[in-house]
C-alpha cells in the first residue's frame, strides 16, 4: 500500500541519507572525530531521515485504518458464519444475533440516542444500562489495536469465551536423548517428563469517553443506510467511540505487554518472572550507561538460531539513537548497508539491527543505568494474548447533563504473558 505522499517521503529520506553519507565520505582522516560543523550537518541530515521514516510509518497506518473504515460495518470479519442449529447453545444464539443487520443498526441508534430497540433489549444487561457491542464492532476494535501495537502484530492471540480462564500446557521437563543400543534392548529408562501450565485470566480494562451532545447530534446525521440496508458508519458516533476507545485501550495494552507486573494486568516482557521471562534470559552490557555493538552481538547469539526467522528487537528511540551513533575502529558510523544496521532507502526494506528487524515503542524502558532493562530481542509469537469475546459500552446521560455531554464507558478484558522464556533475550545494563 503506497501513496504519492509516501513516495515523496521515501525520496526525501533517501536524499537525507545520501547527504549524511557524503559528509562521512568527505572526511580526509576517518580516524578522527568529525569537526563541529560537519557533525552538526550530519546530525541534521540523520534527524531528517528519522522524521521521514516516522512519517512513512504513520502514513501507512493511516492508509490501513482508512481501508478498514471503508469496509461495510455489517460485514463480518470472519467469512465463515457460526453454525447455528436447533441444538445451539444460548451463547451461540446470542453471538449470531449480534451479527445481524438489525442488531448493528440498533447498536448505533443506542449510542446516538440512548433508546434501546427490541434487538438490544433482547440482549441487554439486567440493570438496563449496558448494551453488548455487535460482534463486528468488537472485531474492528481489536484490529485497530493490532495496527497500533507491535506486540499484537506478532503475538499469538486467543479468544477466551465469557472471559473465563485459559490453561495452556507447557513442557516443564523433557526426557533425555535416545540411547544407541542393541536390537533387543530398550535403552535407558526415563521418567523425567513433566508438564506445567500457563494460566490466562483476562483482566478488566476500562475507559470513560465524554462527548459533546452537539457532536453526537451532528455525527448521528452522518450515518446513512444504502438501498441494500448496509449501514455506512461514516463519521458517525459509533466510529468516534470506536476510534477513541481503541486508542486509549491500545496505549494501556502496550504498557501492559511490555512492563506489566502480572498482578491484575498482563505480564510484560520486561518484568523478570518465573512465570514469563526469568533473569536467566538477561544479557548484561559491558557498560552501565551505554549499549555497545558487542553487547548487541552477545544478545543475538544468546538466542537459538531457530528463533531468528521471526525474531525482532524492541527498543525505545533513545536506545536506537545510541545504536545509530556506534562507530568502527576508524571512527566511521556503522549504521549503513552491511554494518550493524541497514539504513533502508526503499519501501519493503525495513531498517535492521544485526540483520533482524526492530520496533520502537515509547513504553520500552529507557533509563540507562545499572541493572535496568533497555531492550529485548525475541520471537514475539511466544507472547500470548487472551482476549475476552465481548466488549460492553455503558451510556451515561444524566451524569453529565450539566455540561451538555454524554459519557460512554468502554470495558473489555484481556491478559497476556510470554509463554517460552528461551525465545527471548533481554538487554540489561551492567
Amino acid at each position: 500500500m503506497q501513496s504519492e505522499r509516501i513516495r515523496k517521503l521515501m525520496e526525501g529520506r533517501a536524499a537525507a541519507y545520501t547527504a549524511a553519507r557524503s559528509i562521512l565520505d568527505g572526511v580526509a582522516d576517518p580516524t578522527k572525530p568529525l569537526e563541529a560543523d560537519a557533525q552538526s550537518r550530519y546530525d541534521a541530515h540523520m534527524d531528517e531521515y528519522d522524521r521521514a521514516s516516522a512519517s512513512i510509518k504513520a502514513e501507512e497506518r493511516s492508509l490501513a485504518a482508512a481501508a478498514e473504515l471503508r469496509s461495510p460495518i455489517n460485514e463480518p470479519i470472519r467469512q465463515d458464519p457460526d453454525p447455528i442449529g436447533a441444538d445451539a447453545t444460548p451463547e451461540q444464539a446470542r453471538a449470531a444475533q449480534r451479527r445481524t443487520k438489525e442488531y448493528s443498526a440498533a447498536f448505533r441508534s443506542y449510542l446516538a440516542t440512548g433508546v434501546a430497540s427490541r434487538a438490544l433489549q433482547m440482549d441487554s444487561d439486567a440493570s438496563g444500562g449496558f448494551a453488548v457491542a455487535p460482534q463486528t464492532f468488537v472485531d474492528n476494535l481489536i484490529k485497530f489495536a493490532d495496527n497500533m501495537l507491535f506486540i499484537r502484530q506478532r503475538a499469538t492471540k486467543v479468544r477466551v469465551p465469557d472471559a473465563a480462564s485459559l490453561g495452556v500446557p507447557t513442557l516443564a521437563t523433557d526426557i533425555a536423548d535416545a540411547d544407541w543400543t542393541t536390537e533387543l534392548a530398550i535403552g535407558g529408562e526415563d521418567s523425567s517428563l513433566a508438564f506445567g501450565k500457563r494460566e490466562f485470566r483476562p483482566q478488566p480494562l476500562a475507559k470513560l469517553l465524554k462527548v459533546s451532545n452537539k457532536l453526537i447530534r451532528a455525527s448521528g446525521r452522518m450515518v446513512t443506510v444504502d438501498s441494500d440496508d448496509n449501514a455506512d458508519s461514516g463519521a458517525g458516533i459509533d466510529g468516534l467511540v470506536n476510534d477513541r476507545l481503541s486508542y486509549k485501550f491500545g496505549v494501556a495494552q502496550e504498557k501492559g505487554f511490555l512492563i506489566g507486573t502480572g498482578a491484575l494486568q498482563p505480564l510484560g516482557v520486561f518484568t523478570a518472572s518465573a512465570d514469563g521471562i526469568d533473569t536467566g534470559r538477561d544479557v548484561a552490557c559491558a557498560s552501565q550507561t551505554v549499549i555497545a555493538g558487542d553487547d548487541l552481538v552477545n544478545v543475538k547469539y544468546s538466542l537459538k538460531v531457530q528463533y531468528w526467522d521471526k525474531a525482532a528487537w524492541a527498543f525505545h528511540r533513545d536506545a536506537v539513537k545510541q545504536v545509530r551513533k556506534l562507530k568502527d575502529s576508524n571512527g566511521q558510523y556503522i549504521w549503513a548497508p552491511g554494518g550493524i544496521g541497514q539504513a533502508s532507502l526503499t519501501q519493503g526494506q525495513p531498517d535492521t539491527i544485526l540483520d533482524l528487524p526492530f520496533f520502537m515503542s515509547e513504553y520500552v524502558p529507557n533509563t540507562f543505568t545499572t541493572g535496568l532493562y533497555t531492550g529485548i530481542l525475541g520471537d514475539f509469537s511466544y507472547y500470548w494474548i487472551a482476549d475476552a469475546l465481548d466488549m460492553t459500552v455503558q451510556r451515561l446521560v444524566e451524569l453529565y447533563a450539566a455540561t451538555n455531554q454524554t459519557g460512554f464507558i468502554g470495558r473489555m478484558e484481556v491478559d497476556g504473558m510470554p509463554v517460552l522464556a528461551e525465545a527471548f533475550a533481554r538487554v540489561k545494563m551492567a
